[in-house]
C-alpha cells in the first residue's frame, strides 16, 4: 500500500506571518492541516484563515509552556511558573516540575479542555490534538490529553514519537535524536497502552516524522524523508513562517528556518506527489477513512 501523508503545521496562531504561510502552503497543495494555539497573539487571523479554508484540517496545539493559560491562572496553579501568572517558561523546566510530580494531570486537563473550547467557540471543528513541543511524550500529559478527545469527540491525535528512519535521516541532530529516542524508550508503550488509542475511539498515525530534522528541515532533508517513505499513515511536522517583526516578538528558536521550511514544503511536497506513485495526502479528519475515498490532493 502506498503511503499517506498529513503535513501539519504547528503554531497556527503564532503570527500573522506564520498564518501567512500556512494558507499560502495549503493553497499549493504543500500542506494538508495545522494545529491552531489558543494562546497565540495571531488567534483571530487563524481562525479567520481556517473559515476561508474549510478544507484545511485544524488541530488544537495544546500548549503548556511558554506564555499565559487560557484558564483562570488560579485554577492552574501548577501549570505556573515563579510569577504564579504565565507558564513556566522553558521546556525543561516543564519537565523538571513533571517528573517531580508538582504538576497535577488535572491542572493540564483543565487548561487543555480551555484551549479546545476556545477554538470550538471560534467555530473550529478540530480534527486532532497535539502539544506545543510534544509535551504529550510524557505520560502525565498523554493521559489528560486522550481523555479529552473522547470527552470532546475528538477522533485523533498526535503520535510524538518518530520512527528510526525519519530521524537517522536528521541532519547535525544527534543530541536531539539521542534525546526523543531515550524518551520513546521510556513513554511510547505508556502512550500505545491507552485505553482510548486501544479500543479505536481516539485513532492516531504509524509515528511523526520530521520531528529530529525540527530547525535543520530544508530541501535536502525533506526530499530525503519523503522518499524514505513507508507504506502506512504518516505525519510530517513542520514549522513555517515568515521571519518578520512580529516573529522577533515572540519567544521561539525557529526563525530563519521557517523561511526555510516554507520553501522546501513549497517545492518538494508537490513534486513528491508527481513522482511518488500513489502517495496519498489526507489531513486527520481523514485518516478513519479507506485510501482514496476522499478527494486525492493533485
Amino acid at each position: 500500500m502506498p503511503p499517506r501523508l498529513i503535513i501539519n503545521a504547528d503554531d497556527f496562531g503564532l503570527t500573522p506571518g506564520v498564518n501567512r504561510a500556512i494558507a499560502e502552503l495549503y493553497n499549493a497543495k504543500a500542506l494538508t492541516s495545522a494545529t491552531l494555539m489558543a494562546t497565540g497573539a495571531a488567534f483571530d487571523d487563524a481562525v479567520a484563515i481556517a473559515h476561508a479554508h474549510p478544507t484545511l484540517g485544524v488541530g488544537c496545539h495544546i500548549v503548556l509552556t511558554d506564555g499565559a493559560p487560557v484558564s483562570d491562572p488560579r485554577n492552574v496553579p501548577t501549570l505556573l511558573g515563579s510569577d504564579g501568572k504565565t507558564f513556566r517558561p522553558s521546556l525543561l523546566d516543564f519537565i523538571q516540575a513533571l517528573v517531580r510530580g508538582v504538576i497535577h494531570e488535572d491542572d493540564i486537563e483543565r487548561e487543555a479542555l480551555a484551549q479546545i473550547e476556545k477554538l470550538q467557540r471560534a467555530g473550529i471543528t478540530v480534527t486532532h490534538l497535539d502539544t506545543h513541543k510534544h509535551t504529550h511524550l510524557f505520560p502525565a500529559v498523554a493521559r489528560p490529553l486522550l481523555r479529552l478527545a473522547q470527552h470532546c469527540s475528538i477522533g485523533a491525535v498526535r503520535n510524538p514519537f518518530e520512527p528510526a528512519w525519519s530521524s537517522r535521516l536528521a541532519p547535525n541532530a544527534f543530541v536531539r535524536r539521542l534525546e526523543f529516542h531515550i524518551l520513546s524508550i521510556l513513554g511510547k508503550k505508556s502512550f500505545q497502552s491507552l485505553p482510548q488509542l486501544g479500543d479505536g475511539q481516539v485513532l492516531t498515525s504509524n509515528g511523526t516524522i520530521g520531528v529530529s530534522a525540527t530547525g535543520e528541515l530544508n530541501e535536502d532533508s525533506l526530499r530525503k524523508i519523503l522518499y524514505a517513505m513507508p507504506e502506512g499513515t504518516w505525519e510530517l511536522v513542520c514549522h513555517p513562517g515568515y521571519n518578520d517583526a512580529a516573529l522577533a516578538s515572540v519567544a521561539t528558536r525557529l526563525r530563519t528556518t521557517r523561511n526555510i521550511e516554507r520553501e522546501a514544503l513549497l517545492k518538494e511536497i508537490p513534486q513528491a506527489v508527481r513522482t511518488l506513485p500513489g502517495l496519498e495526502l489526507i489531513h486527520y479528519g481523514q485518516i478513519d477513512q479507506p485510501t482514496h475515498s476522499h478527494e486525492r490532493l493533485p
